[in-house]
């Protein structure tokens, strides 16, 4: 990380020990490693996360791709069946259409407006 050598240690070390004294270097020494050690699990806890965040990531775009995958295979194994069941519609429509209807004779036109219907058998 930082390109420092023994030298500049030593310097470090030599300049804290006059400026702290003998009785204050231990604890500053211990301060500063408590402090680099929270520094260090800060970092790796983010670089978790942030390593579990691009998993995820991937996970779901690995999902999307699948479904469209999928989606594309169903549309292709419905598409058999969607053209045959419009074929089987159109063809019953045509079929109804091209029967001739059957409608009631309209009796006033025939001039037989008090004509009565005939029943299965006159009863006599």
């Amino acid at each position: 990380m930082f390109d420092i050598g023994f030298t500049e240690l030593l310097l470090i070390a030599v300049v804290a020990l006059v400026v702290l004294g003998p009785e204050k270097l231990p604890v500053a020494v211990r301060t500063i490693g408590l402090w680099i050690g929270k520094v260090k699990r800060t970092v790796s806890g983010i670089q978790t996360e942030i390593s579990e965040e691009l998993r995820l990531d991937e996970m779901k775009r690995t999902a999307a791709v699948a479904k469209e995958q999928l989606d594309s295979e169903l549309e292709e194994m419905r598409s058999p069946f969607v053209s045959e069941s419009e074929a089987t519609s159109v063809n019953k429509k045509e079929t109804i259409s091209s029967e001739p209807s059957i409608a009631a004779p309209n009796l006033e036109e025939d001039g037989l407006k008090d004509a009565q219907p005939i029943t299965d058998i006159d009863k006599k």
